[in-house]
């Protein structure tokens, strides 16, 4: 996994996968000889967990966005174990304490963050950083030991924090960090080894020369063979009937898993929490396209049954929008003219 990390290629990814698989295929063949459960039972028990803690995709519930998704999987989560254990389990149960310090910190703040309690933006999460700094300089300048334990701890799980807030997961960033520093420190290794100067016998300013080498030779690196993947966050259409887009939509979005999204008068707006599906009027008297949007375009369905479930609102309320589709899938048309594949 490290190789995969650090950029090495796909094919590492997949022989650590069959490693995980032959763990899981080893120890559920055991169950089976011992009688305990069988490798149907995993993937049912995996399965009915997805189904119970997203009721927006396979249930009838709706959600707004998805701050409101991840608070009800907190509270789904707190009732599982309140059955299992007969007592409310806490948000942050499920945090491993044996996990890296930087990860289960990150971790466990985002959980607190589904309950509400949490920082309005990273302003407020950057001032608490300053705030801990300048704590850990007063520990600094008193030389108590207990004191710069805890102030320094204060200021890992403010980063950590912060790395939260910015998408940076803390953990990654920081064993990038170590690697830069195990690079650099190999070339001056090497660079002292080949002047003959014994690494102890080096001044830091010599040593530090070559550090700064390194770093330039960093700079000059080709750009990766593969770029980093540039989600798509959002879809724009104009069209000439946002009312009759918006009902429409109003009915198929909760079927599909999407929700309505507050939007500017006269905008329709749906997401699933990763991408944003905008319709809005059209430009001039008479539109900017006065035949409508054109196009296709095809959403994953997590399983057949949700399909027919889509398949019969908009046969039963939206008459000749059906176009057919593959025996897994329904293909139809809104009515601004866009044809959707919706399939398994």
């Amino acid at each position: 996994m490290d190789r995969v990390a650090y950029g090495g290629p796909w094919r590492s990814l997949c022989e650590e996968l069959g490693d995980l698989l032959f763990q899981i295929v080893f120890h559920a063949q055991l169950a089976t000889e011992k009688g305990e459960f069988t490798m149907a039972d995993v993937c049912r028990a995996v399965s009915d967990k997805l189904e119970s803690r997203h009721p927006h995709v396979f249930g009838e519930r709706q959600v707004r966005d998805s701050a409101e998704v991840l608070f009800n999987w907190a509270q789904i989560k707190a009732e599982e174990k309140k059955r299992k254990t007969g007592r409310v389990g806490s948000v942050l149960d499920g945090v491993p304490t044996a996990a890296p310090a930087l990860a289960r910190a990150e971790r466990l703040t985002e959980k607190a963050s589904r309950m509400g309690f949490d920082w309005p933006d990273v302003a407020g999460v950057r001032a608490k950083l300053d705030e801990e700094l300048a704590e850990l300089d007063e520990a600094i300048a008193s030389k108590d030991r207990d004191a710069l334990e805890h102030e320094l701890g204060d200021v890992l799980f403010s980063l950590a924090n912060l790395g939260r807030f910015l998408r940076t997961p803390p953990e990654d960033a920081l064993r990038m960090a170590i690697r830069r520093f195990t690079t650099r420190f190999q070339h001056i290794e090497s660079a002292l080894q080949a002047e003959g100067v014994p690494l102890g016998g080096a001044t830091l300013e010599h040593m530090e020369r070559h550090w700064q080498t390194a770093k330039a030779a960093e700079k000059a690196l080709p750009p990766p063979a593969s770029l980093p993947r540039a989600p798509l966050t959002a879809l724009r259409f104009s069209v000439r009937d946002v009312a009759a887009q918006r009902a429409f939509w109003d009915a198929v979005a909760p079927l599909i898993g999407w929700h309505v999204v507050q939007a500017p008068p006269g905008e329709a707006r749906y997401g699933d929490g990763a991408l944003l599906l905008v319709f809005s009027p059209a430009e001039g008297p008479d539109g900017a396209n006065p035949e409508g949007p054109r196009g296709e375009l095809t959403l994953g369905a997590p399983s057949s049954r949700s399909v027919e479930r889509l398949r019969g609102l908009l046969e039963a309320s939206h008459p000749g929008a059906v176009q057919g589709g593959k025996p897994t899938g329904v293909r139809f048309q809104d009515p601004a003219g866009l044809v959707w594949e919706y399939t398994a």
